[in-house]
């Protein structure tokens, strides 16, 4: 088990990516710490609940990144229930209205950075203390392909997650001396239920089979394949484990290759 006596707090967490990170992570011997907004606060009980009936050890505390209190209270519940933290996962994001720039609203793109970028900025700043008083962390920030593609309609998610990328290699550099690794791992698209949904509804308002909406997908995708949300959650582990010691202001394409698309 790559993470065993590791104890991982993650942020953001939801029926994608974030719930299959946290039992991934489990199973990997983490002792695991799972926030989402305080509204959420069932659905993250639920999540460890599932950590806990598998055999694993985990807190859920409703946590809106966006509020600094907030993010140092969870992680000083993290620390009272084990201990210490030893990684950091920033997943919390939000994605706009899906507009051109040119009719988008500048909020929603404030909005976008507030969540995506000064969330991640403010969780890590809360774990800070305790992985320089320990001279030893990971931090991994997800990020996406739409930093090295430009995908249209997709400019404030971009945007905020090309800024997560440089904070990412400058906390990289500032904090090294610490011990404190830092990574962006840029995805693409997840094969989960969030997406499956979406695209469900995308291919009854194009008024095509899922399948013939799908195929088109793949063929973007070098690998052939939409990744599926616990194999990019593996990626993620690897970087939170001492497997990436010597790995630090990286980002790392975990998207099957879909970067590479025109």
């Amino acid at each position: 088990m790559i993470l065993s006596g590791k104890t991982v707090m993650i942020s953001g967490v939801g029926p994608g990516m974030g719930r299959k990170l946290a039992l991934l992570a489990a199973a990997e011997g983490a002792k695991v710490a799972i926030g989402s907004l305080p509204s959420e606060q069932a659905f993250i009980d639920g999540v460890a609940a599932e950590v806990k009936a598998a055999g694993g050890e985990c807190i859920a505390v409703g946590c809106d990144v966006t509020d600094q209190a907030q993010c140092h209270a969870f992680a000083a519940a993290t620390i009272e229930a084990f201990g210490t933290i030893d990684g950091l996962v920033n997943s919390a994001y939000v994605h706009g209205g899906w507009d051109l720039f040119e009719d988008a609203d500048l909020d929603v793109w404030r909005r976008a950075f507030e969540v995506t970028f000064w969330g991640a900025l403010h969780m890590t700043k809360a774990v800070l203390p305790e992985m320089k008083r320990r001279r030893a962390g990971a931090v991994v920030n997800i990020s996406t392909q739409g930093t090295v593609r430009a995908l249209p309609r997709q400019g404030d998610y971009a945007c905020a997650k090309a800024a997560l990328n440089a904070a990412t290699r400058t906390c990289a550099r500032e904090l090294g001396e610490y011990g404190i690794r830092f990574v962006a791992t840029r995805m693409g698209r997840l094969w989960g239920v969030p997406y499956q949904v979406a695209m469900a509804e995308r291919a009854k308002q194009q008024g095509i089979t899922l399948d013939q909406l799908l195929d088109g997908v793949r063929a973007g995708i070098a690998l052939g394949v939409i990744p599926p949300d616990e194999e990019c959650a593996k990626g993620v582990v690897m970087f939170l484990s001492d497997y990436a010691s010597m790995i630090t202001g990286a980002g790392i394409d975990i998207n099957g290759g879909e970067y590479m698309s025109p």
